[in-house]
């Protein structure tokens, strides 16, 4: 399977998490993220995914 996540996804768990929505997001966001890390699902980007990445002031890795 292949996942695509935006920005906001890959923000997500620096958001205050007070609000459970939030919460419940960046809990999917981290389950997928370790998805990826093990193998499990394949992880796809854009051109657009970088050039919004590469303006956050936060180094993310996925």
């Amino acid at each position: 399977m292949r996942v695509y996540l935006d920005n906001c996804c890959c923000n997500r768990p620096f958001d205050p998490q007070t609000d459970l929505r939030i919460s419940l997001e960046t809990a999917a966001k981290m389950r997928v993220q370790a998805l990826m890390r093990s193998g499990e699902v394949e992880y796809v980007w854009s051109d657009a995914l970088d050039y919004e990445l590469n303006q956050s002031p936060i180094r993310l890795t996925l």
